[in-house]
């Protein structure tokens, strides 16, 4: 068990099912741990599942207005920053936006596959590269307390289409 795939790329399916699976998984998560998942976070939550693709803050701002909401730029941070902090999304750092977690509940150090055409987003854990960096840090002395690696190139369909 060297590595696993947490979220390959994703077809066209029903985006409404996932949606819902995950925001039934944030409920279930957010209780166990103590967590408020409040009806803004949920709508954040919601809008970052819709189309398994990096969404920007300002993209989320924009979503919340068309369903009626008027937050500021840093109510939209704020329920952003409370679902990665609760493990419930990922912040790319690459793209400057977010993409959700399907297993929020097991802790991992992801690896992230991100298609420069489609902007499609495949999360893998491969511990072997984990292991490898943990140990080239600590050679020279660094302790290791998450990874999170982008890697950038071409799924599938879209190196078919090339």
């Amino acid at each position: 068990m060297s590595d696993k795939i947490i979220s390959p790329f994703f077809g066209r399916h029903n985006h409404a099912h996932c949606t819902q699976e995950a925001l039934e998984q944030a409920e279930l998560s957010c209780t166990d741990k103590g967590l408020k998942l409040t009806t803004l976070r949920k709508e954040v939550l919601a809008i970052v599942w819709q189309t398994h693709k990096p969404v920007g803050a300002y993209d989320v701002l924009e979503k919340l207005r068309t369903r009626g909401h008027k937050p500021s730029p840093p109510t939209a941070y704020r329920a952003l920053d409370f679902l990665v902090e609760a493990r419930l999304i990922h912040r790319l750092e690459s793209l400057n936006s977010y993409i959700g977690c399907p297993a929020p509940d097991e802790h991992h150090q992801g690896q992230f596959l991100i298609c420069t055409q489609c902007r499609g987003v495949a999360e893998i854990e491969d511990l072997r590269i984990v292991k490898a960096i943990d140990a080239t840090a600590a050679s020279i002395g660094f302790n290791a307390n998450r990874q999170t690696i982008e890697i950038t190139g071409l799924c599938d369909a879209c190196e078919s289409q090339t």
